[in-house]
């Protein structure tokens, strides 16, 4: 019986071995995800001496079963006999942390970062740092670039002796001679700012950090681009008084970097910097340096700087807000507009930026300025071919018009939108009916029943399908957006009367619209004032009119109730399905075969 039972101890370790040395891959895979089942069944003190160390000797496979031993391994502790014996789930974590596999190494990282808080001070000291160091110091640039996400985690628990010897081994890897180790300590360092004690992050840290953000090696501006990260943390770490000569002078040198990654890095974390630096140095230094990267010379660092430019607005100091905007900003936005003749793709993202963010000004202005400054803009970006310009412009409205409000805002815009709705070309058209439900929102029923309902009919009989086909689908937005009420006072009677069109282009859209206001108009206005309209037509002198009476009917069908299918849907399509047309013949019996199935 005693052999018995030790064969049934050692049956899960030796399923384990099994599956591993097994050459299809998904079955290794799922052996590595049921190692917490397994750990359980051999208990803790058999994972510790039998599984951990046999996971340690084979790590040795296809990069997915390795990420998830390293994934599986974070959740380890309590299976292991917890925080007191942690450290044994170190060497197998240490050895996933030195592989080729970029995504194996961050998630042993990470895992050893998880596992970290498992441990006493005393097991970081005796076990951790010790790991750490090793990393750090290790042949390859693999563990090297791992150990550089390890050092801010036990450095706030550990003694000052072993504090000095991380930041020794932090400050080697800053000046490695590999560039993908410097990334990853450049990468780090922000976080490792936010544990070091003050006196060491001025003396030993930002001097690191200047280094890093100057580093010149070729092809390696990934480097200063991370550095760039840092100086986030960094600034908001720093006393005001040490940020203008520890800080700023590295901090511009970066916005004018020679790659225009690290400029687009500087341009992108512009507001996280301008919150850190405080207001004094933002009116001083960052002020002329925005001004810079709105005009940098590559399109994609100004839309990184335009997207900022509303927030960066916003943060100014209340006393200087509205002088710097009007003198120093503005002027840089009007010339990123200025370049019509030289527009290229990248340059309408620019556009496109602006155009998001720059309607948010207007609160900050007021409204003799916005009509003064930001209304010209407003309507040249209307008029830009790039269609997402104009819609970025009609998605804000809503911030002029509180501003400058609703009368102001249709002499001046409104115009322009109307032009573009009327445009020779049918694409300018469809960009502005897409729009048009936006903008009903923006503008409100009144309003829009006043300027704009006129127009949205009058693209029910443009020469263009696509356009009529629009035109239907706006109706039913406007009519989610103002109720069916408003439906059946306002758009119904002008749907209705189409169906007397002369052009048989026109009858059939009248079945178009039918098909989709049916489901926003309900039922009982559906069947009262919609349906008779479509019988009417099913004697139409076009064939095509007829066939898509029969359609219109299988699609709105399943509203009714089984009275008005029997007295009006069935009788006619009956009639239809004796049509000489081939094809209403055919959509007739479909049609028919689906309201008998419903019923």
């Amino acid at each position: 019986m005693a052999a018995s039972d030790s064969d049934d101890s050692l049956y899960p370790i030796a399923v384990l071995i099994d599956e591993l040395r097994n050459e299809d891959v998904q079955l290794r895979l799922n052996s590595i995800k049921k190692l917490s089942t397994i750990a359980l069944a051999l208990g803790v003190e058999r994972t510790r001496s039998e599984l951990i160390p046999f996971l340690t000797d084979t790590i040795y496979d296809e990069d997915e079963v390795l990420l998830a031993l390293a994934e599986q391994l974070g959740n380890f502790t309590p299976l292991v006999g917890g925080q007191e014996h942690v450290h044994c789930l170190l060497p197998p974590l240490e050895s996933l942390a030195t592989v080729e596999e970029t995504v194996v190494r961050d998630k042993a990282v990470e895992s050893l970062r998880k596992i970290a808080g498992d441990h006493s001070s005393a097991d970081l000291e005796a076990h951790f740092v010790p790991l750490v160091k090793r990393l750090a110091q290790g042949d390859w640039f693999t563990s090297r670039t791992s150990a550089c996400g390890l050092f801010s985690v036990p450095y706030p628990r550990v003694s000052s002796t072993v504090k000095a010897e991380l930041r020794t081994n932090f400050r080697n890897l800053c000046g490695d001679d590999t560039p993908m180790v410097r990334r990853a300590a450049a990468g780090k360092m922000g976080e490792f700012a936010k544990v070091l004690e003050l006196e060491y992050l001025k003396s030993d840290l930002i001097p690191l950090w200047t280094n890093l953000a100057s580093d010149e090696q070729v092809q390696n501006d990934s480097v200063r681009l991370l550095a760039v990260e840092a100086c986030v943390s960094i600034a908001s770490i720093l006393p005001p008084e040490d940020l203008e000569t520890l800080v700023m002078p590295t901090l511009k040198n970066a916005a004018e970097d020679k790659s225009w990654r690290v400029r687009y890095m500087v341009a992108d974390k512009f507001t996280e910097l301008q919150m850190a630096v405080g207001p004094e140095i933002t009116k001083k230094e960052l002020v002329p340096a925005f001004q810079g990267l709105l005009k940098d010379c590559e399109a994609e660092v100004r839309a990184a700087a335009a997207n900022k430019v509303k927030e960066f607005c916003e943060n100014l100091p209340e006393d200087i807000r509205e002088a710097t905007i009007m003198t120093s900003i503005l002027p840089c936005v009007k010339w990123s507009f200025s370049l019509q003749d030289l527009v290229s793709d990248a340059n309408q993202h620019v556009k496109s930026a602006l155009a998001s963010v720059i309607m948010g000004l207007s609160p900050i202005l007021g409204k003799d300025n916005t009509v003064e400054h930001l209304l010209p803009l407003f309507l040249l970006m209307l008029k830009d071919e790039c269609a997402e310009v104009r819609l970025n412009i009609i998605s804000n409205l809503d911030c002029v018009n509180q501003v400058i409000g609703i009368h102001q805002l249709s002499q001046s815009l409104l115009p322009a939108i109307v032009e573009l709705a009327e445009d020779t070309k049918w694409r300018v058209r469809l960009a502005i009916i897409e729009y048009m439900p936006l903008l009903a929102g923006q503008l409100g029923v009144e309003f829009f029943d006043e300027k704009l309902n006129s127009l949205c009919m009058s693209w029910l009989v443009d020469h263009v399908y696509a356009i009529r086909e629009a035109a239907t689908n706006n109706l039913k937005k406007l009519v989610e957006k103002f109720g069916a009420e408003w439906a059946q006072s306002t758009i119904l009677p002008k749907v209705v009367g189409m169906a007397q069109d002369p052009n048989y282009l026109h009858r059939m859209t009248t079945l178009f619209c039918i098909n989709v206001l049916a489901d926003v108009c309900g039922n009982e206005t559906t069947m009262k004032v919609l349906l008779p309209v479509v019988v009417k037509l099913a004697a139409d002198a076009v064939p095509n009119v007829r066939f898509n009476v029969a359609k219109t009917i299988q699609k709105i069908g399943s509203q009714f109730d089984a009275t008005t299918i029997n007295n009006q849907c069935k009788p006619c399509l009956e009639k239809l399905q004796s049509d000489q047309d081939y094809d209403v013949k055919y959509y007739a019996q479909e049609a028919m075969s689906v309201l008998c199935d419903a019923a």
